[in-house]
């Protein structure tokens, strides 16, 4: 069986930055299996698997070891890949997903997610674990669908070297370190090696948790972020309600055939 693959820098507008993911066309769903081997054998964070078509898909996300709940970076990449290359001149993708319906508009440059809001909880006693993992000491932890360490500058951010065998062994999905930005209004970095991900170039679904805390946290609504990764990316955010815009551009890196058995 032979089967279109692209792969997309996303949440940047040039190749070699961003986040690289994979995305798969099909014309229905194989074994879960194959799609499982084939994220391993692309070996990126992320490939994004849709089937569907004119504006309305069911899509999946695998990482190299498992399938994940939600991925932005992925989203972003299937959206350019449908407006540019599959169906061309589209101007709005509806998703069917295990995190519900997530859209996204093509605007003139960039493309928007519009993703569910997740404010996170203050954690009064978070695991020894994650604090001996992360190394530096972070000012606060707050915790839903991943951990977030809250530190005062973007100089720790930048400074850490995580110890990763002790962050795979926490129970939520990954590690978000953020603090206010120079030039951003907030930066982040993501650690996920529980999923197969030690450092997430940018990670869109963190937004969901960091634009509510960070909205509240400085007073605005529109906010501009930066994933301090070595490939790097930024994101613009915005706050609606219960929901979190995050726009971003994308940069076309690759597009061919793979060839598997069913």
């Amino acid at each position: 069986m032979e089967l279109r693959l692209y792969q997309v820098d996303a949440f940047t507008g040039a190749v070699f930055k961003g986040n690289p993911a994979a995305v798969v066309p099909l014309p229905s769903w194989p074994a879960d299996r194959l799609l499982q081997a084939i994220a391993m054998e692309n070996n990126l964070s992320e490939t994004a698997f849709y089937v569907g078509a004119s504006g309305n898909y069911e899509l999946r996300w695998f990482t190299p070891l498992c399938e994940v709940d939600l991925c932005g970076h992925a989203t972003l990449a299937t959206a350019a890949v449908l407006c540019t290359e599959e169906e061309r001149g589209l101007k709005e993708a509806r998703f069917s997903t295990r995190s519900g319906e997530l859209r996204v508009r093509a605007l003139e440059d960039t493309y928007e997610l519009d993703f569910p809001s997740k404010p996170p909880r203050l954690c009064e006693h978070p695991p020894q674990a994650l604090l001996d993992g992360l190394g530096i000491a972070p000012r606060e932890v707050y915790q839903v669908d991943d951990w977030m360490a809250v530190y005062d500058n973007e100089e720790q951010v930048r400074a850490l070297n995580p110890d990763m065998r002790l962050l795979r062994s926490l129970s939520l999905r990954g590690v978000i370190a953020t603090a206010p930005g120079k030039e951003a209004d907030f930066v982040s970095r993501f650690f996920a090696p529980a999923v197969g991900i030690d450092e997430d170039p940018v990670t869109g679904s963190a937004h969901c948790l960091l634009t509510p805390f960070w909205s509240t946290r400085l007073g605005k609504q529109d906010l501009f972020a930066q994933q301090l990764s070595r490939r790097g990316g930024t994101l613009h955010c915005t706050l609606q309600g219960d929901r979190v815009l995050i726009a971003g551009r994308c940069a076309l890196y690759l597009r061919g055939s793979i060839f598997v058995k069913e």
